[in-house]
C-alpha cells in the first residue's frame, strides 16, 4: 500500500529550491573570510612598506600641528585675511577673518581643535597636489596611463568614506596619521582628474605653435600647458579641498582629534550644545575655505572701464 505526500511537503523535505532567497544563504561564498585572510597577510608580512608610507605623513603633519596651535590666534586669522584678500579680494579676505573670529568664540578649546583640523586638512591636501598634478600630468601624455587610472579612480569616488576606515586601522594603527592617509586615498581622484582634463584641453593649434617656435616638452609644459590648465587645476584642487574637510570630520571616528571628535563626542553623550557649535565651526571654516580656493577673478577687484566712444567728427 502506497502513500501520497502532498507537494508542497515534497518540496520541504527536499530543501528550499533555488529560487527563494535561501539558496544564497545556502550558497554563499567565503569573500568575507578570504578578505579576512589577505588583510591579516598584508598587515604582518607588509608592515615594513606601510611604516614608510606613514613616515612623511607622520612628519609633515606633527610639524603642521604644531606650528598651527602656536601661533597667536591673531596671526592665524590674519594670514586669512591677507589670503583670502589676495585670492578673492577684500570681501572674502575680510568675511574669512570675521567668520575664524566667530568661530573661535563658539565654545571653549574649539579653537584648539579647529586648528587640528586645519593642520590635517593642510597635509592631506599637500600630498594629494604633489602626487595628483603629477600623475594627472602623466595620464595626459598617455592614453594607455588615463584608461588605466579611469577605472582606478572611479573606484575610488565611489567608494563609502566608511569603507576605507577598517583598512586604514589594520594596516597603520588609530590616530591623526591614519586619517590623513585615508583622506589622501579618498580626496586624490579629483586632482588628477582634472588636471588630465586641464592638460588635454590646451588647443592643440597652441602647442604645435609652441613646438614650432623651437620649446622642448618641458618647456610646452611649463609655459604653455600647465598656464592654461591652470583653471582646471584649481578647481580640481577646491574639490580636493572640500573632500578631505569632510573626510577628516568622518575619520574622526579612528580617533582622528579635531573638530570631528567633538562632534562625536557631542552625538556619543546626546550633548545638543557640543554638537551644534562644533557642527556650526565645519560649515564656517567650509565655506571660508571653499570661497578662498575658487577659481575666478577677484571679488573685489577693480573693474575694468568701459571704452567711451569718441564724438563723430571729433
Amino acid at each position: 500500500m502506497t502513500f501520497s505526500l502532498p507537494f508542497p511537503t515534497l518540496v520541504a523535505q527536499a530543501g528550499p529550491p533555488f529560487w527563494n532567497p535561501e539558496f544564497f544563504d545556502d550558497h554563499a561564498l567565503p569573500l568575507g573570510e578570504w578578505a579576512k585572510v589577505v588583510v591579516f597577510w598584508l598587515a604582518v608580512h607588509a608592515k615594513p612598506l606601510f611604516d614608510v608610507l606613514r613616515w612623511p605623513v607622520d612628519r609633515f603633519l606633527g610639524g603642521a600641528v604644531e606650528l598651527l596651535s602656536s601661533l597667536p590666534w591673531p596671526v592665524v586669522v590674519a594670514a586669512f585675511l591677507v589670503l583670502g584678500w589676495w585670492r578673492r579680494g577684500p570681501t572674502v579676505g575680510v568675511l574669512s577673518a570675521a567668520g575664524l573670529v566667530f568661530l573661535g568664540l563658539l565654545a571653549p578649546g574649539l579653537w584648539e581643535s579647529t586648528m587640528e583640523t586645519l593642520a590635517m586638512i593642510v597635509t592631506a591636501v599637500a600630498f594629494c597636489a604633489v602626487t595628483g598634478i603629477p600623475l594627472g600630468i602623466l595620464a595626459a601624455r598617455s592614453d594607455r596611463l588615463e584608461a588605466f587610472l579611469r577605472p582606478v579612480l572611479d573606484a575610488m569616488q565611489t567608494v563609502h568614506p566608511f569603507v576605507y576606515l577598517l583598512p586604514a586601522v589594520f594596516f597603520f594603527g588609530l590616530g591623526r596619521t591614519p586619517a590623513v592617509i585615508v583622506t589622501i586615498i579618498f580626496a586624490l581622484p579629483p586632482i588628477v582628474r582634472l588636471t588630465d582634463l586641464g592638460i588635454r584641453q590646451v588647443p592643440t593649434e597652441v602647442v604645435e605653435a609652441g613646438r614650432a617656435f623651437g620649446s622642448s616638452e618641458l618647456q610646452l609644459l611649463r609655459d604653455v600647458q600647465l598656464p592654461l590648465a591652470r583653471p582646471s587645476i584649481m578647481a580640481g584642487l577646491n574639490q580636493t579641498l572640500m573632500l578631505s574637510l569632510s573626510m577628516v570630520v568622518i575619520a574622526a571616528l579612528i580617533a582622528a582629534g579635531g573638530i570631528g571628535q567633538v562632534i562625536v563626542r557631542g552625538v556619543n553623550r546626546a550633548d545638543i550644545p557640543i554638537a551644534s557649535t562644533s557642527g556650526l565651526a565645519v560649515l564656517i571654516l567650509a565655506v571660508i575655505l571653499d570661497r578662498i580656493s575658487q577659481t575666478g577673478g577677484r571679488a573685489g577687484g577693480p573693474r575694468r572701464r568701459r571704452p567711451t566712444r569718441r564724438p563723430e567728427g571729433g
